[in-house]
């Protein structure tokens, strides 16, 4: 089996035309890759919107630069300042809103967000995860593939809900296990794939409301 991926639905950027720009949010924890591909697609034509905030909850995180080389505004959230996941999703609401977002990107977003959130964009919301759901939710989604001993695993782009990784799906990405995968090797592959599918897979969304 090749390192290539199976891409459903086969579209791409190039068959999504979006009449009105999307005004997008994006929350990451990390080094902020995808939210680079998302900006990426945006500057070259290819997406119909703007990013209009990147919310991080970790201090550390790279992403904060990465949108900062954009011209994009960014702002820390400590979820550790809040006393419930309610508290902290109420202050993300009014960040996101005080922007001007109507779509939400979670892109490597490391919290479990609630209905706070949920509700305030009912399915404009996209969550970006590193496998072939329903399979393998929740954290660790990579080590969990290989430690089920699957030869494909891959990653999913679905519409937020309630329950951890549960939403409609719109966009996969197949990615082969090959022998003497790592989770570092693994975990590359598909986000590259991450990668591939996330721009598309916001267009999509868009175009379906």
């Amino acid at each position: 089996m090749t390192d290539s991926a199976i891409i459903s639905p086969n579209v791409s950027l190039d068959e999504i035309s979006l009449p009105e720009p999307l005004s997008l949010g994006v929350l990451a924890s990390g080094k902020g890759s995808n939210m680079v591909t998302v900006a990426n697609a945006i500057a070259q034509g290819q997406l119909n919107a703007t990013i209009k905030v990147v919310i991080y909850n970790k201090a550390q995180a790279l992403v904060q630069h990465k949108a900062q080389a954009f011209g994009i505004p960014s702002v820390f959230c400590n979820h550790r300042d809040y006393s419930s996941r309610e508290a902290f999703d109420h202050v993300l609401v009014d960040t996101l809103k005080s922007y001007g977002v109507n779509w939400v990107i979670m892109a490597g977003w490391m919290r479990v967000v609630t209905p706070v959130l949920i509700n305030a964009f009912p399915n404009q919301m996209i969550n970006i995860h590193p496998s072939l759901l329903p399979s393998f939710k929740g954290v660790n989604g990579v080590e969990q593939a290989l430690a089920a001993g699957v030869k494909i695993t891959g990653c999913s782009v679905h519409l937020v809900q309630p329950e951890v990784d549960s939403g409609p799906i719109i966009m996969q990405a197949a990615v082969p296990i090959l022998e003497g995968d790592t989770t570092d090797t693994l975990h590359q592959r598909i986000q590259q794939q991450e990668h591939h599918i996330l721009p598309s897979a916001i267009a999509l969304a868009a175009l379906r409301q």
